[in-house]
């Protein structure tokens, strides 16, 4: 990898004044994919500014609508956490299946949906949740945070500093995971809050993206069967070597009627 400059602040406002005097810098945080790109050379920044000594990024807290979890939250700690898993189940279970154990204990969530690779697992959630991105400057709906292929709506030297969920009445997460990566080939989340029927969908596309047509069919018919025969039509479907764009396609109801079946 090529040379650079290490820095390691203590708190969040430190961190954005690091970066904000620098040339190119990156923010580390589990490192999932910003080392492998380094040792690749595929990115030469003039620094790397490590946040994992921030007491402010980390923590997972209950709020009155739900949960509020810091940027710098493990995979696996998200997976373990008790209040989690009382509180959003399906979140919980959705960070026990990032991965491998090794990415679980490193990756971080914050880090997760600051990359918005269009196949991780974490942009469903955000999603489906109606969540709120906090950053060290303002708040951004989770709606309008992701806005095409590892872009988001951060502005340049922005830093993610924790996500807020809502509590659903039901939620569940199903998954068709690459059995090398474990990225979602396709991923659905469904979530529940009252009349309303959220459905995001991760790794059929070059984004994230809400499904419509499935969210208005369960939201009349919460039951699997109020899904068949209905496609989720956009130009945008990835095609692969892992999958065609008619058969990512198919996946999505597919993991969407398994979805609804986990939700009970």
């Amino acid at each position: 990898m090529y040379s650079f400059s290490f820095h390691r602040p203590k708190t969040l406002a430190e961190a954005a004044s690091i970066q904000g005097g620098l040339e190119e810098p990156k923010l580390l945080g589990g490192g999932m994919t910003l080392v492998p790109t380094l040792k690749q050379r595929l990115a030469r920044p003039s620094d790397l500014i490590d946040l994992s000594q921030i007491p402010e990024l980390k923590g997972i807290r209950e709020t009155a609508e739900g949960l509020e979890i810091g940027a710098f939250a493990r995979h696996a700690e998200v997976a373990a956490s008790d209040l989690v898993r009382r509180t959003i189940p399906a979140l919980a279970d959705l960070a026990g299946h990032i991965g491998d154990r090794q990415v679980r204990n490193l990756g971080t969530m914050g880090g997760s949906i600051a990359n918005a690779d269009p196949a991780a697992d974490y942009p469903a959630a955000v999603l489906a949740l109606k969540s709120t991105v906090k950053t060290d400057r303002r708040e951004i709906d989770g709606d309008a945070f992701f806005t095409g292929m590892f872009e988001t709506a951060l502005e340049p030297a922005e830093i993610v500093a924790a996500v807020r969920y809502q509590r659903p009445g039901k939620a569940a997460y199903a998954k068709f995971r690459n059995p090398a990566s474990r990225y979602a080939v396709v991923g659905v989340f469904v979530a529940v809050f009252g009349s309303e029927v959220r459905v995001a969908v991760t790794g059929a596309a070059g984004s994230v993206f809400r499904a419509t047509e499935l969210e208005s069919a369960l939201a009349a018919d919460f039951r699997p069967e109020a899904l068949e025969g209905i496609t989720v039509q956009r130009d945008d479907l990835n095609a692969d070597i892992h999958a065609s764009a008619d058969y990512r396609a198919h996946l999505v109801t597919v993991m969407a009627k398994r979805a609804v079946v986990a939700c009970g």
